[in-house]
């Protein structure tokens, strides 16, 4: 009864299937080319990687660097343009409203600027011929001075602006008036008398005529 209630055992399986199943997956991953690792670059010597440096920027620094201009926005180049024709114009403008001018001065006439002021008012607004007419037929001493002076801008105008002197009027002509020179007269009992020598400043602008 004991040998009959003992279970009969099962047949196990070979182990050898086991094994050549997993055989040929482990040819095939040895079959495998490995993957060739790229070879390390030996490290250069701190010499020359600084040498490399230098070199680098060298040249960075001899290259033009090109610097880009800030693009106008629209609204702006219009407005730009704008004012630079209306600039052009005013100027045009200015140019042929604004007729010549010529100057002359004399300084510290010796008389006073009342009696020269007497006579300038004959001559201004007239021609450069009246005015020479003018100047000459005047009964004053101060007249001399402002006949010379007349002259002188005469000839400013011919040498320094290529203008005739037939074709010119007087535009302004005035006196200011300059240091007065003091002076002392003695007088009865001991006295003394102030004597106030006056001083003026001639000024005479020519323009062309019309």
């Amino acid at each position: 009864m004991a040998e009959d209630d003992k279970k009969p055992e099962e047949p196990q399986e070979p182990q050898e299937a086991a094994v050549e199943e997993t055989a040929p997956a482990e040819a095939a991953a040895e079959e495998k080319p490995k993957a060739k690792r790229a070879p390390r670059r030996k490290a250069e010597p701190k010499a020359e990687a600084a040498k490399a440096d230098e070199a680098e920027a060298a040249a960075k620094a001899d290259e033009p660097v090109a610097e880009e201009a800030p693009a106008e926005t629209p609204a702006k180049a219009p407005a730009r343009a704008k004012a630079g024709a209306s600039r052009g114009r005013s100027a045009k403008g200015d140019a042929d409203a604004a007729p010549p001018v010529v100057r002359a001065q004399a300084r510290y006439v010796r008389t006073s600027a009342r009696k020269a002021r007497l006579v300038c008012e004959h001559i201004r607004g007239k021609s450069v011929a009246e005015a020479r007419a003018i100047l000459a037929f005047t009964p004053r001493a101060v007249a001399k001075d402002w006949a010379k002076l007349l002259e002188s801008a005469v000839a400013n105008a011919e040498h320094n602006h290529e203008l005739l002197g037939d074709d010119l009027k007087v535009a302004a002509a005035y006196a200011d008036e300059g240091p007065t020179l003091k002076r002392f007269q003695p007088r009865a009992m001991g006295r003394a008398t102030r004597i106030r020598k006056r001083t003026s400043h001639l000024t005479i602008t020519l323009t062309p005529k019309g």
